[in-house]
């Protein structure tokens, strides 16, 4: 069986090393997981040509809302996000979009919540962005996204005052700021104004330690990377592939 990961500049990727350890495991010696680094999502349908066994694909930056157009057909969790993490190849060659990146960051966030997390700030408004939402939906947590160029009840980084940053006890960074190999780049939020009482989220997960969390754990705030999301949604996907 073949599956694989489409994105753009992707050669860092968590998912082709998970899935072929996992194939190692499980020995699948005729399964693969291949990268298939787009410059553009037009590109998609090449692929799919080019690749006609294909069993599953997953779908990261900047590539997680652009993709739907070329979808038969979308899950009714990927239909209310917006976005779409994982594709499935139906047995009558349609394709059909799921997003797994809400089931992946509520089990990797729930053991961090405390009765204090009642509000939350998501740094940026991209693809995976839209999955956070629909989760802190769901678990009765409030939001406002964070954007250099805010739209509706958005709010600029320019916002970010003492005030705002203790309403606001979760802040999770959803942009690539600090992936390496620009390690040194961080969200330009006012890390002075945390505290012990809140919880920083990062979805990058390389470095474990991004410069974005070492900010918040200076102040004391709790912190975890994106790491564990990526396995719960990695499993999430291999479930609805093999379903």
């Amino acid at each position: 069986m073949r599956y694989g990961l489409i994105g753009k500049n992707i050669s860092y990727s968590f998912s082709q090393a998970y899935f072929t350890n996992k194939f190692k495991q499980l020995k699948l010696v005729s399964s693969r997981y291949d990268n298939f680094d787009l410059e553009d999502i037009e590109a998609l349908p090449q692929v799919l040509k080019d690749y006609p066994k294909l069993k599953g694909l997953n779908v990261t930056i900047p590539y997680k809302e652009a993709v739907l157009p070329f979808l038969d057909k979308l899950s009714k969790k990927a239909e209310k996000i917006g976005a779409v993490n994982t594709i499935k190849f139906l047995k009558n060659g349609q394709l059909k979009g799921y997003n797994t990146d809400c089931y992946g960051f509520r089990k990797s966030i729930e053991p961090f919540i405390e009765p204090h997390h009642k509000k939350a700030l998501i740094l940026g408004t991209g693809g995976a962005s839209k999955a956070i939402a629909f989760t802190l939906d769901q678990l009765g947590i409030i939001y406002k996204y964070v954007s250099r160029s805010p739209v509706k009840s958005n709010i600029s980084y320019n916002d970010l005052d003492k005030k705002t940053i203790r309403q606001y006890q979760i802040i999770i960074n959803c942009t690539p700021l600090g992936t390496f190999p620009k390690i040194e780049e961080c969200p330009d939020i006012p890390y002075e104004y945390l505290t012990k009482e809140h919880l920083l989220y990062d979805l990058v997960y390389n470095p474990k330690k991004s410069t974005f969390l070492a900010k918040g754990e200076e102040q004391k705030a709790a912190i975890t990377n994106g790491l564990k999301m990526l396995e719960f949604q990695a499993e999430k996907a291999w479930m609805i592939w093999n379903s």
